[in-house]
């Protein structure tokens, strides 16, 4: 056997197994489901000035579906909404779990959780699965938004790591770069959330070209004024 092939072998040992680094500190499984992310459809989060947006693209691929049952953002609690990117399904079994730990908050404590109590602990469940033998890690990021009880708000990025940040704007998926390219040169701090919603229709309309349809987009808010999430309709992403 050449050095080569030996070499090969390694990096073949260290590529099928989440849990073991590779000789320069890499967990390439994980790696890998960054890059599933990349390929899934893409999502925004705004923070305006009177509240706090998603916008995703709910990709239609077939023209018989119907197109109001696919649902790209989700309702956590009333002060809570996410989207996912990459494997919905995983993106689905993770929005579950929020919405679980967010109803068990209210019956033990008798106040709504925290964003970021919520965020830590979705990252604890992924970052769990990046070192459990005979499991894959979670090939899906989620952006969560949300207004706090004193009026703060939140947007969040969770990482299929574990890891998670906050920003004012920013996108995953698909064309994340020109949408965060986007966002870096129009995005202004205090904007509205029909401003918001303007500019993500916008930029979905410059990244998806000739594919690009009101129907296929997904959106909602949670509104600083009640903390409550509303959902967006088509007639909501018509840029007049």
């Amino acid at each position: 056997m050449t050095q080569h092939q030996q070499l090969s072998n390694q990096a073949m040992g260290y590529d099928r197994t989440s849990i073991m680094f590779s000789p320069d500190g890499r967990l390439l499984q994980v790696e890998y489901a960054k890059k599933t992310v990349k390929q899934g459809t893409s999502a925004l989060g705004l923070v305006c000035g009177d509240g706090v947006l998603l916008v995703a693209d709910k990709r239609i691929f077939d023209k018989l579906m119907v197109a109001k049952t696919v649902e790209k953002v989700f309702q956590i609690d009333n002060h809570i909404a996410a989207t996912a990117s990459g494997i919905i399904s995983d993106g689905r079994v993770l929005v579950e779990r929020a919405q679980i730990l967010a109803q068990q908050h209210n019956v033990t404590f008798d106040s709504p959780i925290d964003v970021q109590t919520l965020v830590k602990e979705i990252c604890n469940v992924k970052q769990m699965y990046t070192q459990v033998g005979g499991a894959r890690p979670f090939g899906v990021s989620l952006l969560f938004a949300g207004v706090e009880e004193d009026g703060s708000q939140k947007l969040f990025v969770t990482d299929p790591t574990g890891i998670f940040f906050e920003f004012k704007a920013t996108a995953i998926g698909e064309a994340d770069t020109e949408l965060k390219d986007i966002l870096e040169s129009e995005y202004k701090e205090g904007m509205s959330i029909n401003d918001g919603i303007k500019l993500c229709t916008r930029a979905l309309k410059k990244v998806l070209g000739k594919e690009f349809d009101v129907g296929r987009l997904d959106g909602g808010y949670v509104s600083l004024k009640d903390r409550k999430f509303k959902r967006l309709t088509p007639n909501d992403f018509k840029v007049k």
